[in-house]
């Protein structure tokens, strides 16, 4: 059974930075493309960034590419996701979601695409 654990959430201020991180266990990470998505308070769940499985092909929010960077270890079974220059809009809690790719450079943006989720992570920015 695949199960997804993220962590690295938390209160910060304005213009402060954070890393979230996401693991696999129950199946190999390498196999996996992986994504985040964050919900925000009043708002539907929201693509964030996704990477492939290999790691050399990455996709972003176009509002989000600034000022996040998505990246995984495979070697480490870590998923990240820095966010530099954080503002009171980023808050909400940030998932983490793993499909079993069968291509290592594609990665997908569609939420569909993804059986697996974590809990999430709250992270909240304050002013």
């Amino acid at each position: 059974q695949v199960r997804i654990t993220e962590s690295g959430g938390g209160l910060v201020q304005t213009g402060d930075s954070l890393t979230l991180s996401c693991g696999i266990s129950g199946a190999a990470f390498g196999n996996f493309a992986m994504a985040w998505f964050r919900q925000i308070p009043g708002k539907d769940r929201e693509f964030v960034a996704a990477i492939s499985r290999s790691g050399g092909r990455t996709r972003y929010d176009d509002s989000l590419k600034d000022r996040f960077t998505i990246s995984r270890d495979n070697t480490k079974n870590t998923l990240s996701l820095q966010m530099n220059s954080l503002k009171p809009e980023d808050t909400g809690v940030y998932h983490c979601a793993a499909y079993r790719s069968p291509s290592t450079q594609a990665t997908w943006q569609g939420a569909g695409y993804y059986p697996h989720w974590g809990q999430g992570t709250q992270v909240t920015v304050s002013s």
